[in-house]
């Protein structure tokens, strides 16, 4: 399957906000009151500092992984436009028929 540009410059764009929203709100959970039992970074944490850096490292990673499908859809579009065929992961090529 190959991503239109449009779905793949989506995905992208899915990617960078990933990254550019997520590690923003851990700093904000980081220095909520109620993710610490005593004063900040300097007791334990709590249920919601940890639930909410689950939430953090699923979405970055997600993030990466929608972007780099992005990129990847992207570039074979790109092949694709310049008259070339597609690189896919793990395929041999082959000599062209002499016919």
């Amino acid at each position: 399957m190959i991503l239109t540009r449009g779905w793949s410059l989506f995905l992208v764009a899915v990617g960078v906000f990933n990254w550019a929203i997520w590690p923003r709100f851990s700093v904000a959970i980081w220095q909520d009151q109620r993710a610490w039992t005593g004063s900040i970074g300097h007791s334990s944490p709590t249920a919601f500092l940890l639930v909410h850096a689950v939430l953090v490292i699923t979405a970055v990673v997600v993030g990466t992984i929608v972007g780099t499908l992005g990129v990847r859809g992207f570039l074979a579009d790109r092949r694709i436009r310049a008259g070339r065929r597609p690189v896919v992961a793990g395929a041999v090529p082959t000599a062209p028929a002499n016919g």
